[in-house]
This record gives C-alpha cells, sequence and structure tokens, in this order.
C-alpha cells in the first residue's frame, strides 16, 4: 500500500483565544504624606485663587477616570464643608504660554505652562467629576507651609510660613468623562473649595520611594495664586529656599487605561487573519 500525502495551504480567520485587553494604568507619588510641607490650594469662590502642582509622566496615549490626593482641613471642620473639588492638568513650559516669560520669577524652565489643556478640566460643581473625602487623622502637623508667601521676584524667597496643624484627609476623585492624554509630560493641579478656612495639599517624598511609581525626570512642586497668575514659583527652590533647597512632591495618584493603539483594536475586532497548514492523508 502506497501512502499519498497532499499539502494545502489555506487562509483562514482565527479569532484569537486571547485577545488584546486594555492595559491598566496606575501613578503615584507615594501613599505616605511625609508632612515637610502643605501648600495652599483654594478655588476663587473662597479666597485668592491659588494652585499646587506637581508632575508625572505618560509613555502612551492614556484615559484617566480617577485621582487622589493628600491634604488638611481646619481642625474641628467637618468633611461636608468641602464644597467642590476641581482638577486640571497642565503642559510642561513653554507648551501654552508666553515665551519669553514675563520675568517676574526667577525661572520658569520645566513649570507648569501659562494656562491649563481646557478639555482636561473636571469640577465637582459642574457635574464633570465626584469627589469623596475620607477622614485619616484628626491631627497632622506639616513641620512647614506656604499659603500666603507667594511674591514675585526678588522678594520670592521667605523660607516658608512654619509648621501648621490639621485633619488629613484623602479625596477620592472620579471623573464622569474620562481625561484622555497623550503620551507626553504633565502636570496635575487639584483645587480645593472650603466653606471657611484653608486646604492644604501635603508633600510626598522626593525622590519617590515605597509604594510610589518613580520616574525620570520628577520635577519639584510648583504655586501661584492670582496675582503671579501667569507665573508659577518653585515651592522648595524660590520661595523656601536653602543650600540646597529643599525639593517637594505632591501627594497624589491617577489611575486608568492605555488608550490601544489603532491596530490593537482592529486584532480586538476582527481577529488576525493567519496562514493555516492543512494535511491531509490518502491511500
Amino acid at each position: 500500500m502506497k501512502i499519498h500525502q497532499t499539502v494545502v495551504l489555506v487562509l483562514g480567520t482565527v479569532i484569537l483565544a486571547s485577545q488584546a485587553q486594555a492595559q491598566s494604568f496606575f501613578f503615584s507619588t507615594g501613599f505616605d504624606p511625609d508632612g515637610k510641607i502643605a501648600t495652599l490650594s483654594r478655588t476663587p469662590e473662597t479666597g485668592v485663587e491659588t494652585e499646587t502642582a506637581d508632575d508625572f509622566i505618560l509613555d502612551q496615549t492614556t484615559s484617566i477616570d480617577h485621582a487622589s490626593f493628600f491634604g488638611l482641613i481646619p481642625k474641628g471642620q467637618s468633611l461636608s464643608d468641602i464644597k467642590n473639588v476641581e482638577i486640571e492638568f497642565y503642559h510642561v513650559f513653554p507648551a501654552d504660554s508666553a515665551n519669553p516669560p514675563s520675568g517676574n520669577v526667577p525661572s520658569r524652565v520645566n513649570s507648569p505652562g501659562d494656562v491649563e489643556i481646557s478639555s482636561a478640566t473636571r469640577e465637582e460643581a459642574a457635574g464633570t467629576l465626584s469627589a469623596i473625602p475620607t477622614l485619616l487623622n484628626l491631627s497632622f502637623t506639616a513641620s512647614n507651609s506656604v499659603v500666603n508667601g507667594i511674591n514675585k521676584f526678588p522678594n520670592q524667597t521667605t523660607g516658608g510660613e512654619g509648621p501648621v496643624t490639621g485633619e488629613e484627609v484623602l479625596i477620592s476623585v472620579a471623573f464622569n468623562n474620562p481625561v484622555v492624554l497623550p503620551a507626553d509630560h504633565y502636570f496635575f493641579r487639584p483645587e480645593v473649595g472650603l466653606a471657611s478656612g484653608n486646604f492644604l495639599v501635603l508633600s510626598a517624598p522626593k525622590p519617590i520611594t515605597g509604594t510610589g511609581t518613580p520616574f525620570t525626570p520628577d520635577l519639584q512642586e510648583w504655586i501661584r495664586n492670582a496675582n503671579l497668575d501667569p507665573d508659577w514659583l518653585r515651592v522648595g527652590t524660590d520661595i523656601v529656599g536653602g543650600n540646597p533647597a529643599p525639593q517637594f512632591n505632591m501627594a497624589f495618584s491617577l489611575s486608568g487605561a492605555v488608550v490601544p493603539e489603532p491596530s490593537s483594536l482592529a486584532l480586538l475586532a476582527f481577529g488576525a487573519a493567519v496562514p493555516v497548514l492543512m494535511i491531509t492523508r490518502r491511500k
């Protein structure tokens, strides 16, 4: 008996058994505020608007749907006194900025831009985010603070305004519409309005350690108020000062999902066309 083999090459569409899934995204400067400094974050409805910002990097286009940050509210105040939370994102200077800058600050190198990325702004009062505050500690002390001492050059270095004690809170934010940002270097800016008193953002270790997500270059925390706008000051280098001057991160986190490339989306939707080798035997 003689055996003949027939080899047939066909093109078949095979749906992959393990299909592409969205890759999760998570970034954090750490979940343990270091108590080194607390800096003002205040909406314009409750006083002179003051913004604190810190940076992060996206390696791929990313959809961000949650954020969290740590801060202090005055002792004896209720969580219900947190009336509004707004989140903004900024490119790194000189994007979205007048260049050359005004000269009202020592440097704008590696600062946030003059204006926010408008499409990425989310605010509780506008119904575009939901914020949940959690009380962590009835008494938490930061060894230094920046509240009112935000001055134009050459009077920017104050050393800070000294220790401050308040109730430590964690504010967790869900964006009703995710913020989608392409790969780039950004600043995250939370702003909080209280019924009375000030909300102060807490710092995290720099360089990032422990539960944080280290990255390079990790820029320092910046701050401005409406009187300094559109410029920014470095909290450590410009305001606290010293030789060497300290540098600070903000205690915050972001989460979401990496947006698949178009080729991955097509693969997920339609499967992959692959060659299949079919072998038949006939006697």
